[in-house]
């Protein structure tokens, strides 16, 4: 009996061992991607996205292991969920596609597009390559055909490791208007309802990346961004993220279509062997090259290509907003100003969330190193895990855009532009009464370096927005700019943090982000604004406060 109690456990064990591999197992049953599959990825990315916005999950692991993931019972032992930001859209298509059978590829290697007689070497980081990149490698899942038995790709091995280790956001610095056999990932969304959909990416050449869960009916694109912490956020595509040469693919893109030829189906209908091959632009609907050269373009270059609605010469992001937007197309300077101060509050409170990481880290008490990152944009170790420098540089651009946002529409207003619609009798003054609502219910915290709670809001955010230090090693207090002796008494910031923090001005007052600009000088080297367009002098205007008042 005890030797029959041993073959069974065996037999058990072998059972339990071919099931484990059998749910590893990446199947492909759907050999093409529909029109079908594409928007189901679409509403899976939302449900993922609403339950961010709801802050029902926060991280791509919680989000996933959570019921806004219809396939997540289905999940195997030893997946990691875990993305940042070039990984994310990657990640969330290469499991829908293993869930739904469906194929996928993804490049594993890029290189460089070079100027005539340009050294490759010169390209010193292929994420900020001034002339974007191209596809020399990619990689593939297929099913092997064995002489016994058929090899399946093991969707852990994928989305553990494949998927983060050949990602970064260099796959996502290409334009993706030529067709060729080591096609690019994604192709240039034309802009309208059809081509800027949930499951579309948005590339900022500045080296984020996020990914579209909502497109609203006034033309409002909402998107969810990873962090290398693993924690996700949500945000409105507004100036934050940047127009740039054509060569780099900034902005809107979608996957290609894949599909799976000279594939043979077993009598489990699964596609064996074969070859991946993606949709070339000329099949795609929703390919297009607007949002590069305007819908006017104009034989000067892409940047002085007109963007015209309804007859109306208007910016790129109202052309993108109004393009998108249900019904007859125009602007509500009141909606306007409710939904940039609003999409502001969450990249504050999100900011609570980042410094408070460096401050439970500990990271603020050790010394200052002796000189900064050679780019504090795209840093590595602590610097990367703990800094704030592109999450503040965004957020001063989104108070920018909220006061040159609202400029524009009450000068347009004056000009009695048809697109304007406001029926009130004082524009300036019901803006102003929107922004001090919003900016007072805008309420956050955090924690100071002696455990005491401060108290903010938005508007006290915006006073300080220049002051805020992104540097890691600075006391919690400078982190968030104070400005009061009782709230910077508990700082434990020495003299020579003090200095950094002193230097570094030059750097906050800039909104630009520079990736592609030497950074790592030491303390005494900086000494203003440096070569390279590194730091600026006076920090923008931001006084959405005074202007309003003026207008009054």
């Amino acid at each position: 009996m005890k030797f029959l109690g041993t073959l069974s456990f065996v037999f058990l064990a072998s059972f339990a061992a071919q099931a484990q591999s059998a749910a590893t197992q990446w199947r492909i049953t759907q050999p093409t991607w529909t029109d079908l599959h594409e928007r189901q990825f679409g509403e899976f990315v939302t449900r993922i996205g609403e339950a961010v916005e709801k802050r029902q999950c926060w991280k791509v692991d919680n989000c996933l292991k959570s019921s806004a993931n219809p396939y997540f019972n289905s999940d195997p032992a030893g997946l990691k969920y875990f993305a940042d930001c070039a990984d994310l859209p990657y990640y969330l298509r290469a499991y829908f596609s293993w869930k739904n059978g469906l194929p996928f590829s993804i490049v594993s290697e890029v290189k460089a597009n070079l100027e005539p007689g340009q050294d490759p070497k010169d390209v010193k980081d292929l994420r900020y390559n001034n002339l974007g990149n191209y596809v020399n490698k990619r990689y593939d899942v297929l099913t092997k055909n064995g002489l016994f038995k058929n090899t399946y790709p093991n969707a852990l091995e994928v989305l553990n490791d494949i998927v983060p280790g050949y990602t970064f956001s260099a796959t996502y610095r290409m334009l993706g208007d030529v067709d060729q056999d080591l096609f690019t990932d994604f192709y240039p969304a034309k802009i309208d309802r059809n081509g800027v959909r949930p499951g579309t990416v948005i590339y900022d050449p500045n080296g984020h990346v996020a990914i579209v869960y909502k497109v609203a009916d006034d033309g409002r694109v909402f998107y969810i961004d990873a962090h290398p912490d693993n924690s996700l956020t949500m945000g409105m595509f507004t100036p934050k993220f940047v127009r740039s040469r054509p060569a780099q693919g900034a902005g809107f893109k979608n996957f290609r279509p894949l599909a799976v030829v000279d594939a043979k189906l077993d009598s489990s209908g699964n596609y064996i062997g074969g070859k991946i091959i993606a949709a070339a632009n000329t099949q795609l609907a929703s390919f297009g090259l607007e949002q590069y050269y305007g819908t006017q373009p104009d034989p000067q270059g892409w940047s002085k290509g007109k963007f015209v609605v309804n007859g109306q010469t208007v910016n790129f992001y109202d052309y993108v907003r109004m393009s998108l937007m249900q019904g007859e197309q125009h602007i509500d300077p009141l909606k306007d100003m409710a939904q940039l101060t609003d999409d502001i509050c969450v990249s504050l409170k999100d900011r609570v969330d980042a410094v408070e990481a460096a401050r439970t880290s500990g990271v603020y008490l050790k010394p200052h190193p002796e000189k900064l990152p050679a780019n504090i944009y795209g840093a590595e170790g602590e610097w990367e895990a703990y800094a704030t420098p592109s999450r503040d540089a965004r957020l001063k651009v989104a108070f920018i855009d909220l006061l040159n946002q609202t400029k524009s529409n009450i000068e347009r207003y004056k000009k009695r532009d048809p697109a304007i619609r406001y029926n009130g009798g004082n524009l300036a003054a019901d803006l102003f009464a929107i922004y001090a609502q919003k900016a007072q219910a805008c309420q956050f915290s955090y924690t100071t370096t002696n455990g005491l709670t401060v108290r903010m809001n938005l508007e006290a955010a915006r006073q300080r927005l220049f002051a805020m230090s992104f540097d890691p090693y600075h006391c919690i207090e400078n982190r968030w700019g104070a400005r009061l002796d009782q709230e910077m008494a508990s700082c434990t910031d020495d003299e020579n943090k003090r200095a950094w923090y002193e230097k570094e001005k030059w750097l906050r007052n800039q909104p630009e982000r520079k990736y592609d600009a030497r950074m790592d000088y030491t303390l005494d080297e900086i000494t203003g604004p440096m070569p390279g367009g590194v730091g600026i002098e006076t920090a923008p205007d931001v006084d959405i406060v005074g202007y309003l008042k003026s207008q009054r």
